[in-house]
């Protein structure tokens, strides 16, 4: 094992959370029960705030990056686990409150770890990541809703070219459903008709100030926007149907009224990845290994180096990012 390694470590700079690659040993992680050697980590918006510094989501530092992680267990005090186990996590606090995954080793708490399903290697987990396992979160939570069916109409996903949008547009379309991909990049079209999606809206039609009640559409909605395009989506949710809300990239405000849901019986279903319990954690995984087509999955998907976080964390804040980008933590 080496003795140092590098991770991308958050510290505060003047009073400004900055980000940058540093040298650890193991003696700087946690005293937590499950050693991990890390293969790759992931790209979310919340990582985009954290390392670019544009979000407050280190609550306390010196703190390493990072809220996914794929690797191999190399040392554990748990009987849960065993060297040579093939692990993810995703959430749990991790780069906020915990030490994250943008490092080559990390101690984990055994209760944060599911085994990386066998369909998918460790680099495709984590082009998965939270965005993806999200999305599954999204799609079961509209399903136990129980009101939306293949056939009966059209899906709506907000922030489509994002992570959580194209995996949710694949997950859905796989099941049977039609998507409307709503999205302010044309030049996205084409991605997204190949993940599935069957019509489109300009995000500019969504983020408009309109009335509370509007003429109905979407039998559901995955959102991952928030402020005035979760409000309309709302208002134009036929009667009885649900819309998943899982992002804020738009703001955390939510300009609506409840007429949606008291005259059309709209359900407004707040889903949360970072602390959802292992039941639905190991549903939602379930789901991605079923339901997500390798191929689709290939078509998202790039793979970098930790070097290039800095700007990453930019872009995907910018809103510049399509799909999912890898961090290759090996390097």
């Amino acid at each position: 094992m080496t003795e140092t390694f590098r991770a991308m470590v958050i510290d505060a700079v003047e009073g400004k959370p900055k980000a940058g690659l540093r040298d650890l040993t193991l003696a700087d992680l946690p005293d937590n029960e499950v050693l991990v050697e890390i293969s790759h980590s992931t790209l979310n918006y919340k990582d985009g705030l954290a390392i670019s510094g544009k979000g407050r989501i280190a609550r306390r530092m010196p703190m390493i990056g990072g809220i996914d992680l794929a690797g191999t267990v190399i040392d554990s005090r748990s009987p849960d686990w065993a060297p040579g186990d093939r692990v993810i996590v995703n959430g749990w606090g991790l780069s906020e409150t915990e030490q994250g995954g943008y490092t080559r080793f990390q101690r984990l708490k055994p209760d944060w770890l599911i085994p990386l399903p066998s369909a998918f290697s460790p680099l495709q987990a984590m082009a998965i990541g939270t965005a993806g396992y999200t999305a599954a979160l999204c799609v079961d939570a509209l399903e136990r809703w129980g009101r939306i069916a293949p056939g009966a109409g059209e899906v709506l996903v907000t922030g489509a070219a994002g992570g959580v949008g194209s995996v949710a547009i694949s997950l859905l379309s796989r099941a049977g459903y039609s998507v409307t991909a709503a999205t302010g990049r044309p030049e996205t079209h084409d991605y997204l008709a190949g993940l599935g999606a069957t019509g489109f809206v300009a995000r500019e039609e969504l983020a408009a100030k309109a009335g509370p009640l509007q003429k109905e559409r979407w039998i559901g909605g995955v959102d991952t926007v928030g402020s005035t395009t979760l409000a309309n989506a709302l208002a134009q949710t036929v009667y009885g149907g649900a819309v998943a809300a899982c992002g804020l990239a738009g703001g955390p405000d939510l300009p609506a009224t409840v007429l949606p849901h008291i005259l059309r019986s709209v359900a407004l279903i707040g889903v949360d990845s970072v602390m959802a319990p292992r039941e639905r954690r190991l549903a939602a995984w379930a789901r991605l290994a079923r339901d997500l087509d390798p191929a689709h999955l290939e078509a998202i998907t790039r793979v970098a180096p930790m070097s290039d976080l800095p700007q990453l964390a930019e872009d995907i804040v910018a809103g510049r990012i399509r799909g999912r980008v890898v961090i290759d933590v090996t390097g």
